[in-house]
């Protein structure tokens, strides 16, 4: 299963690009990979685990802007097709099989 988090957050002011950034160091913690910008990945062993992560980024979501989340499994998240760009190599994000780091 993979968590994919979505979220808009606004950065007019240093005091919104602060929370910006200590929620996005807060998903690098949780172990999360950024795949595009204001995109993160992470990859869960089971529904149950899903759920659990779902639920801790919400408890890490700013009060502002929009935060989104949405559990597939590694082969919706597999068949995910590249329209423009390439894909990383970044072995994290890889769906050969399990990496342990």
């Amino acid at each position: 299963m993979r968590v994919i988090v979505f979220f808009d957050l606004p950065t007019k002011t240093d005091a919104e690009r602060k929370i910006y950034r200590l929620f996005r160091r807060s998903l690098l913690k949780e172990g999360f990979l950024m795949i595009q910008e204001s995109v993160y990945v992470r990859i869960a062993t089971n529904h149950e685990s899903a759920r659990f992560i779902e639920n801790r980024v919400g408890s890490l979501s700013p009060d502002v802007g929009t935060v989104q989340s949405l559990i597939v499994t590694e082969k919706q998240y597999a068949s995910m097709k590249f329209l423009s760009g390439e894909p990383s190599g970044d072995i994290r994000n890889l769906d050969t099989g399990t990496v342990v780091i």
